[in-house]
Formats: C-alpha cells, structure tokens, sequence
C-alpha cells in the first residue's frame, strides 16, 4: 500500500506545483501594474503587435498631429503626453509631457496646428503646440460650461463639417435627467463656442466615436447600463448619420430591453437600435474604421472596437480589441475578437483603451493599465 500512496502524493504535489505554476502569471500580472505580457496576446495570423511607447500611465485617447506627433490623454494622472518618434523607425524615441494639473484630461483632438484637451468641464486648447513641444503654451479656455457629474469625462473630436464633437455622459447608472445622455457638437470661432447643438440623444455613455470614411456618417460606442446581471444588456455600436434621433437610454437599452425603472410605457421600436450588440458590459471605448492600406483588403472600412472591460461582472468579460465587420450598405455581418489576451483568466495586464489608424496602415493601440501604446503591423 505504501507505493500507491506515495504515488498519490506525488500527484497531488504535482497538482499543487501544476496549480502555482498557472497562478504565477496571474499573481505577476495582478501585483505588478505596468508589465508587459505580448506573449500572451493572440492576434490573426499574419498580424504582429509590439510596444510603441510606454511609461505613459494611465494612456487613454489618442490624435495624431499634422507633423506626426502622438498626443495622449490621461484619466487619473491629469497628464497630456506628445509622443515623439523623431528617427521615424515606428517606435517612441521621447514622451515629453506638455500639460499636468488637469481634471481627467483623457480626450484629445487635433486641428489648424491646435491640440484640443477635454477636461471634465473645460475644453482647452493648446496653440501651435509641435513647434512648442519643449515649452508648451498656457493652454485657452475655449469652454467650461459642462457639468461635472458621473461619466464626466468626454472622448473629443472634430468631424468632416469642422464642429467639434462633445459627449455629455448619463449622471448616473441609470436615471432620467434633462440636458444628459447625448452627443453635442460645437462651432469654434476663434476663442468662443460660437453655436451648439445636440446631434444625438439617449447616448447613456460614449467615449468614442468617428465618421465613416465614405459615407461620413457618425458612428459611435455606447456603455450599456450596470445592475442588471451578468448577461444584460449588451454594450453597443451605433450609426447617428443626421442630427435627431434617440437612441434609447434610460427607457430601451440593446433596441429590445425595456428598462424594468423607465421603460414602462414606452416602445422600443421608437428609438433608433444599434448597428451592432456588443457583449454585455464589455466598455467599449474607442472606435475607429480601417482606413490603411497595410491590411488585407477584408479590412478595409471595418470597424475596430476598444473594449475595455467589465468592472462589475462576476465572471470578467472584454480587455480585448474586436471587430465589427459590415456589407456595403453599412449592415453588420459579424463580430469578434481581433486581438485578445490582456485577460487571463480573472486576472487582468492590460486594458484598451483606443485604437488609431497610422498613415502607414499601422494600427495604434492604447492601454491605460500598463500605461503603454501598442502597434499592430500586418506582415502576411
């Protein structure tokens, strides 16, 4: 009898030794914010993806300026970052640091030569800034009448008409409140907001959104609600191609789920449904269309999805880039992953943020977890 239980613990040590060794990545990834795993990321075949910049915490939204620098926004660092590829090999030389001291300063947008900065109640605007790099100009309030409450934080940019595009976030997880949960755009003249009008309501949460490159229509991200489950709603990619519609929220969430506090009486048929359900709970952030030429032509004009996962669910969902991919007539035919990984198991390294296409097809990839920016090249 002795063998057979000397054998039996055996195995049992080696289970204890099997276990510890799957624990490790996970203890590693969990203590030690700011590691890098790309090991561990699974991308299709042919595509590549390596670090472009790092030390650059909590990296959230990104723009690219006309001579080619990177502008990065930041959450809780109240930083601006320009990152600087001077020998022009495809990776960060410099990260210099041009604003600090703002309030959630994680949207960023660039035009006529001027970095735009979202700052909670503030859009701020940076003159001149690539010729001012090493001594960054005191930056001009263009705005600071929006409020600062629950999802306060704004993704910024300037669409094909020249406005500037402005989220105004849902105060809360789920309520009814005039004057929230849409999308405005403003008309700069000079230093003055000028006219502002809301293009988009019941939007609960967008932190990203961009124009189709052919049709030019606006396409966006939206958080669904929290306290529902698991598995419900789901997160959503929307379509806003003229200025009007409502797209549910706080009443219909996912085009088909009355809301069990403020969808009694309504109909969901009477708000705009998403062009695409994303999983549930999944945050997804930034989007952008594939405009390159580097990718296989399947790419082009699809959708490419930061999520940036779940916070509340019991079993973690998201961390992961996807794709939506839509016909010629805008429909969607599919969705999932495009690059995966940043969670293993339970346990988290990395969380995207957003994604930005290169002038050279490059995809760009920010990461506020590990406080880095990741490129992603085709190579066949």
């Amino acid at each position: 009898m002795w063998p057979f239980k000397y054998l039996n613990s055996l195995r049992r040590q080696a289970a204890v030794i099997t276990s510890a060794l799957a624990l490790t990545f996970a203890a590693s990834a969990s203590a030690k914010k700011g590691d890098i795993y790309l090991d561990k990321l699974n991308l299709p075949q042919g595509f590549k993806i390596e670090v472009y910049a790092k030390d650059i915490p909590n990296a959230r939204h990104m723009v690219r300026g006309d001579k080619g620098t990177l502008f990065v926004g930041s959450m809780g660092e109240g930083k601006v970052y320009a990152v600087v590829d001077s020998d022009g090999d495809q990776r960060a030389d410099e990260v210099k640091v041009i604003a600090e001291g703002l309030t959630r300063p994680t949207g960023v947008a660039f035009k006529d030569g001027d970095l735009y900065v979202s700052a909670v109640t503030s859009i701020l605007r940076f003159d001149d800034i690539e010729s001012r790099l090493d001594n960054p100009p005191a930056p001009v309030t263009i705005t600071s009448q929006f409020p600062d409450k629950h999802h306060g934080w704004k993704y910024i940019a300037f669409g094909p008409d020249g406005w500037l595009y402005v989220p105004i976030g849902a105060p809360c997880n789920i309520c009814d409140e005039k004057d929230y949960a849409n999308i405005q755009r403003l008309k700069i003249d000079g230093d003055k907001v000028t006219a502002t009008e809301t293009w988009a309501e019941g939007v609960r949460n967008t932190v990203g959104f961009t124009w189709h490159p052919v049709t030019k229509h606006l396409w966006f991200t939206d958080n669904g609600r929290d306290m529902l489950g698991d598995d419900i709603p789901p997160c959503e990619l929307n379509t806003a191609p003229v200025a009007g519609k409502h797209f549910g929220y706080p009443y219909c969430h996912g085009g088909d789920i009355l809301d069990p506090e403020f969808g009694n009486g309504k109909n969901c048929s009477n708000y705009v449904p998403p062009v695409q359900k994303l999983g549930p709970h999944v945050a997804p952030l930034g989007v952008k269309f594939y405009t390159g030429g580097q990718f296989p032509e399947a790419y082009k004009n699809q959708v490419f999805i930061a999520e940036h996962g779940s916070w509340n669910r019991s079993q973690k969902i998201g961390y992961r880039v996807t794709q939506v991919t839509l016909d010629e007539n805008g429909r969607a035919t599919g969705y999932k992953p495009f690059i995966d990984g940043w969670l293993q198991g339970e346990e988290v390294w990395g969380r995207p943020v957003d994604v930005l296409v290169m002038p050279d097809g490059a995809l760009l990839v920010s990461d506020d977890y590990a406080g880095a920016i990741y490129r992603v090249t085709y190579e066949g």
